[in-house]
């Protein structure tokens, strides 16, 4: 399973997952360092950062910024 942090709201963070479904999963759960636009995985049993697709996300966003302003 993989999603990506949406928002928080209060004791839990609102993830929208790859089939476009949200659901909230407690902060306490998810890996420390977690904020807003991080991509997760659920691999062996818990929550983890997926770095690369974070990144990729991010680049992404970037570019799309850049044109707007072009």
């Amino acid at each position: 399973m993989k999603g990506i942090i949406d928002r928080f709201e209060g004791e839990f963070a609102v993830v929208e997952l790859d089939n476009r479904e949200m659901k909230n999963i407690k902060k306490e759960i998810l890996p420390e360092g977690i904020k807003e636009g991080t991509a997760i995985k659920f691999v062996n049993g818990e929550w983890q950062i997926d770095q690369e697709r974070t990144e990729n996300l991010k680049s992404e966003i970037d570019d799309l910024a850049k044109n707007l302003f072009e």
